[in-house]
């Protein structure tokens, strides 16, 4: 089986009003967001309303995210988590597949 380079990954998507705002109520629910700060080691987090879909590795993208989405990567104080898959589905999200949800360390 090779291995399939791929040079260009198309990580634009757009929701649904409907979906979106459902799948944002659940990433800002207090549970959950209580539930990212303990992971994170942080006291208290709040999600910044950014989303992405994650991409294949390649040379240009090592992080397997889109290029404008890495300096988050690269900044403590900030949380990459991948969307929990029955979120997706509540929201009635299908595509993209996946999605991942950039949260920030708040000040309490």
């Amino acid at each position: 089986m090779a291995l399939k380079i791929i040079d260009q990954f198309d990580s634009s998507f757009t929701l649904d009003p409907d979906a979106k705002a459902a799948l944002f109520g659940l990433l800002q629910s207090e549970p959950f967001l209580q539930q990212v700060a303990q992971q994170a080691n942080y006291p208290m987090v709040e999600f910044t309303e950014l989303l992405f879909q994650p991409i294949p590795y390649s040379a240009a993208t090592p992080k397997g995210m889109p290029a404008e989405f890495e300096p988050f990567h690269k900044t403590d104080g900030y949380v990459i988590i991948n969307v929990p898959p029955n979120f997706m589905f509540k929201a009635k999200i299908f595509k993209p597949s996946r999605l991942c949800a950039i949260y920030r360390q708040a000040q309490g």
